[in-house]
């Protein structure tokens, strides 16, 4: 599994609106209409993420959701935080 350092995380991340790299894992911040929706989005978000069996940290308060991508077992960042980055993008 190949693991990405921030330099090599560079190219990826300019694909992704908005998602950073932090402590070896890449973040974004999301805000929505209303809690409503927010939670929407978490309930899609994890339909998604047992799908690809790769969990987020989640963070919620009220309308604004806040997403951690790092491979634990890899103590890292991976392909897969990557692939759930794209996948995330799409249920917007």
């Amino acid at each position: 599994m190949n693991k990405y350092n921030e330099e090599a995380a560079q190219p990826i991340l300019k694909e992704l609106k908005d998602w950073t790299f932090n402590d070896n894992g890449i973040e974004k911040k999301f805000v929505f209409k209303n809690f409503s929706k927010a939670l929407g989005f978490i309930v899609q978000l994890g339909l998604l993420a047992e799908k690809q069996n790769h969990h987020p940290e989640l963070f919620n308060v009220y309308n604004k959701v806040d997403i951690r991508l790092s491979t634990h077992d890899a103590n890292g960042l991976t392909d897969k935080d990557f692939d759930l980055a794209k996948a995330i993008e799409k249920l917007l």
